[in-house]
Order: C-alpha cells, then sequence, then structure tokens
C-alpha cells in the first residue's frame, strides 16, 4: 500500500489516491478557504431573505427551507468553482465522483446507500455556534465501515441513509476545520441593542439606528438589506435632497458612515480601523481633532483633521462629508 503526504490541516498521509486528487485540487483552488466561506455565508443568506423575511436567524426557517439548503450549497460551490456535474455524484472533480453534504449540525451528515463508497465533501456550518464556523472534509463513505463500526446498523434508518457516530469523525480528512464564518451581525447583538434597532417602525429608521449604534465595526450590507425591506436597499444609506437617509441624517450627529470604496477605505484606515471590506460598512463618530485627544490617529477632510471618538464624547456637528473621490 502506497501512503501519500497530505497538505494542509488534513492527516499527515494518505492511503486514498482518488480522495488524495480531490484533496490538492481543493487546496488549489481555495488555499484560505475564504471562497468556501463565502459560498456558504451568502448560502444561509438566501435561504434567511432578510429582504423579504426580515429574517435574520436559522431557527425561524421553515423545515422545508431547512431541507433545501443542502441543495443550495451544492449548486453554489458548484458554480464558484466551476465543478462538473458527475455521472451519478454532485460533482466530477479530477474526473473522480465526488457528492456534497451539508449539515447546519455538526458531524450530521445523512449518507444514503448510493454514496457509499463514494468519495463525500462534508461541508457543515452553524451561525449560532461561538458567533458563526464552519468546515468542511473529505469522506470516503466505506460500506464496510459504516455499517459495522459503532451505533450503526446495516440497516441505517428508515430512509437507508447512515449517520456518522463519534468512532468514524476520524474518517474524514480535514480541508478546513471549524473556520469563523462571517458574523451575523444581528444575531449576535447583545439584545438591549437588538431591540433599539429593531424599535423604528420604518426601515429608514432601523438602518438610520444601525449605524448610530453599532459604530467602529463591521456592518454586511446584508444586514442593511434586512432592515431596509426593500429592492434598493442601499438607497437607505446613500445622501438624499431632504437629509433623511442614514449618511446626512448622522452626519448632523457627528457620524460618518464609510464604505468600501477607494477613497472611504483610505479614511476609515486613518481613523484607525476597523477598514470595511467588499460589501461592508463602518461608521465612526468623529470631532475635530484637539490636544486633548492626544495622538489619536486623524483623517484630513474638508480642510481639518478628525479623529474617531467615543459614543459619549462631544463632538463638533456636523461631521464632514466624505469624498466621493
Amino acid at each position: 500500500m502506497t501512503l501519500f503526504a497530505m497538505p494542509g490541516p488534513g492527516p499527515g498521509v494518505c492511503d486514498d489516491p482518488e480522495l488524495m486528487l480531490v484533496h490538492q485540487y481543493l487546496m488549489r483552488c481555495d488555499p484560505d478557504g475564504q471562497r468556501f466561506a463565502r459560498v456558504l455565508r451568502e448560502a444561509i443568506d438566501q435561504l434567511l431573505d432578510g429582504e423579504h423575511t426580515g429574517r435574520f436567524d436559522w431557527k425561524d426557517l421553515h423545515k422545508t427551507e431547512k431541507t433545501h439548503a443542502g441543495t443550495l450549497v451544492e449548486l453554489n460551490l458548484l458554480r464558484e468553482f466551476g465543478f462538473a456535474s458527475g455521472q451519478d455524484m454532485d460533482y466530477l472533480i479530477e474526473g473522480i465522483e465526488v457528492d456534497c453534504k451539508f449539515s447546519q449540525k455538526e458531524f450530521g451528515w445523512m449518507i444514503p446507500p448510493e454514496a457509499l463508497d463514494e468519495i463525500c465533501l462534508v461541508v457543515w456550518a452553524d451561525d449560532h455556534d461561538e458567533r458563526g464556523l464552519w468546515s468542511a472534509g473529505l469522506l470516503r463513505a466505506d460500506r464496510q465501515k459504516l455499517t459495522v463500526s459503532g451505533n450503526i446498523t446495516k440497516k441505517g434508518n428508515r430512509d437507508g441513509k447512515f449517520r456518522l457516530t463519534r468512532d468514524h469523525h476520524s474518517l474524514i480528512t480535514w480541508l478546513w476545520r471549524r473556520k469563523p464564518l462571517k458574523e451575523n451581525l444581528l444575531l449576535h447583538l447583545d439584545p438591549s441593542l437588538q431591540s433599539k434597532i429593531f424599535a423604528p417602525k420604518s426601515g429608514q429608521g432601523k438602518v438610520n439606528e444601525l449605524f448610530r449604534l453599532i459604530q467602529r465595526r463591521r456592518i454586511d450590507r446584508n444586514v442593511v438589506r434586512t432592515l431596509a425591506r426593500q429592492y434598493d436597499y442601499m438607497a437607505r444609506v446613500r445622501d438624499d435632497k431632504n437629509g433623511t437617509r442614514a449618511r446626512p441624517a448622522l452626519r448632523q450627529e457627528g457620524i460618518i458612515i464609510t464604505g468600501d470604496s477607494t477613497n472611504h477605505r483610505a479614511v476609515a484606515e486613518a481613523l484607525g480601523g476597523p477598514v470595511p471590506e467588499k460589501g461592508e460598512f463602518v461608521s465612526f463618530k468623529v470631532a475635530r481633532a484637539q490636544p486633548v485627544h492626544g495622538d489619536r490617529p486623524s483623517a484630513e477632510l474638508d480642510g481639518c483633521h478628525w479623529v474617531a471618538v467615543s459614543k459619549d464624547e462631544a463632538v463638533d456637528r456636523p461631521a464632514p462629508k466624505l469624498p466621493s473621490r
């Protein structure tokens, strides 16, 4: 038997050449797991459909929606990585049939009879677990081991599927293990803050309250979509003639909202961060730099130097308008 060195966070050796080839291919496609993580975050957000439902908690999904999660993850991974469809399994990777299994419960994958003896890409993601975690690994669904090991019987469950027991966890060759999932901000907010954000009746009021209360923290645009509850949800943030949208309204309170444009990111970095990534916002309460502020990092806007301050510190109102170019 030939043993192959296994790169990445998996075991040191592997005696399954096909599994090794699939492992190496996926690690080349996504060395740090960022593409996988993005697909999983987007799949969960698609199911929650905050724009139309206002939901942000997996527990609020209907049973049929949770059942659909596996199919959604499977299809989104196929599109992201350009996998070919397998003849019998979901994917054809390096000429090898691979079945995709998703579970929102760690080690909760169900292996159907048709996937026995095949390679399974097992994926887990949970918004609730430590502010969001995910894993992905490869498993050879060995018929002999799965039908005789641990507590799994030859009959499996009533649908003919087999569940992994603790004794089978070592069969998984991990690609990425318990990595951070992009945080579902609304889900993990302190309940008192959550209540204040949802208190206004209008979507605009909720969005304004979000940026007023959650400062110096990355906020994904999907959070705005969930609160705004409208197709053009970004309009809730942009400047307007009436001054009621988030940016112009909060400028009157000394608050600026940086987005992911180059200039906005530069301002956020100059203020000491955090810096918004693609599709994110960060709000800062700012004041003109004074000797009392010491050596705090500052950004030059409208010919003056500004520093980020806490919610309780005094500010010069209004805050400066952010550069568009």
